[in-house]
C-alpha cells in the first residue's frame, strides 16, 4: 500500500465513524508476562519498543506488559492481554494497578478498608484478597489504563458448528410442500427449452433448501415425476456443465461478468431462477 492509498483508507475510515490512528510513536513494551493472580517474579526483564500512535498515548510515562493468568477476567483482561501502564499518576481506590512487593510483581484491583490499610483484590471469585503488610517491600508502579489483544479468531471447528446449527435452523423454518415444489417445477417448464436451463431452476430451489446443495440426483426425479414428458428433461452432466463460476453460487450472486453464459441466455437464466424463487416463497 503506497502513501496516497494509505490516505485514502483513513479519510474512508473517518467518514464512516472510525478513529484510525498511525503507529509513530515508539513506547516501552516488556515481553515477560506479569501474573494477574499471586506476585510472580519477572525474572530477566526483556524490554522492546512498541510503535504505537501519538495521539494514543497519554502525557504521562508510561510503558506496557503481557498478562498472564485469569484473575482479572472480571474486568475484561485476559491471559496474553497487553495492558498499557501509566506511571506518576495518583491511584486510588478501585484503580487497577501493577505492584512490586518485595522482588514479584503482580497486576490487581487496589482498594484501601476502613482502617486504611491497602489492599490488592482480584477480579475472579476462585481468588481472594490480600492485604499489603507493613513488613514487605511494596512499590505501586502504575496504574492500567488501556487493554489490548490479539487479533480475535475463531477457530474453524467452532464456525463448522455454528455454520450447521444455522443451516438445521434454516432448513426446520423453510418448510415447501412437495405439492408446491411439483406445481413450480411445472409452472416454468414452459420457459426451458433445453436440458442445460434447468439449472436455474435447480439452484433456486437449492437456494430455499427444496432440494439439497449439489444433489442432482433427486431434482432430476423431481422434475421427472413433476413433467415427465417434456422434450428437454435435464441430466446430470448438462447440469454440471452450467455449475461454475458464478452460477456455482446462490442465485443473489451471479454476476453477468462472472458466468457461464453471457448476454440474453444470461439474461434467460436469470428469469427462470427468479421465477422459481417466485413461486417457492411460503
Amino acid at each position: 500500500m503506497n502513501e496516497q492509498e494509505l490516505i485514502e483508507l483513513l479519510k474512508s475510515l473517518e467518514e464512516q465513524g472510525w478513529n484510525p490512528m498511525i503507529c509513530d510513536t515508539p513506547v516501552p513494551f516488556f515481553e515477560n508476562a506479569v501474573m494477574c493472580g499471586k506476585p510472580n517474579g519477572v525474572g530477566d526483564v526483556v524490554q522492546q519498543d512498541m510503535m504505537m500512535p501519538r495521539a494514543f498515548l497519554a502525557m504521562q510515562p508510561e510503558f506496557f506488559i503481557k498478562a498472564k493468568g485469569d484473575s482479572m477476567t472480571g474486568v475484561d483482561i485476559m491471559e496474553n492481554d497487553t495492558v498499557r501502564i501509566e506511571t506518576d499518576v495518583s491511584i486510588h481506590d478501585g484503580d487497577i494497578v501493577l505492584v512490586r512487593i518485595d522482588d514479584e510483581f503482580t497486576l490487581k484491583t487496589y482498594c484501601e478498608d476502613d482502617d486504611g490499610t491497602p489492599w490488592l483484590i482480584p477480579q475472579n471469585p476462585k481468588y481472594k484478597a490480600f492485604p499489603l503488610e507493613a513488613g514487605c517491600s511494596v512499590w505501586v508502579v502504575g496504574k492500567a489504563t488501556k487493554i489490548m489483544r490479539d487479533t480475535p479468531h475463531t477457530k474453524y471447528s467452532t464456525c463448522k458448528k455454528l455454520i450447521s446449527e444455522a443451516k438445521t435452523e434454516m432448513n426446520a423454518q423453510t418448510s415447501i410442500s412437495p405439492l408446491q415444489i411439483s406445481q413450480t417445477i411445472r409452472e416454468v417448464a414452459s420457459m426451458i427449452d433445453t436440458r442445460r436451463k434447468w439449472y436455474a431452476v435447480y439452484r433456486a430451489m437449492a437456494d430455499v433448501n427444496a432440494v439439497g446443495e449439489n444433489d442432482f440426483d433427486t431434482f432430476i426425479n423431481m422434475v421427472g415425476e413433476a413433467v415427465p414428458r417434456h422434450a428437454s428433461l435435464p441430466t446430470r452432466a448438462e447440469l454440471l456443465r452450467i455449475a461454475t463460476q458464478s452460477f456455482a453460487k446462490p442465485v443473489v450472486l451471479w454476476r453477468p461478468g462472472n458466468a457461464p453464459v453471457q448476454g440474453k441466455r444470461y439474461n434467460e437464466y436469470v428469469r427462470i431462477a427468479q421465477r422459481t424463487l417466485e413461486l417457492l416463497q411460503p
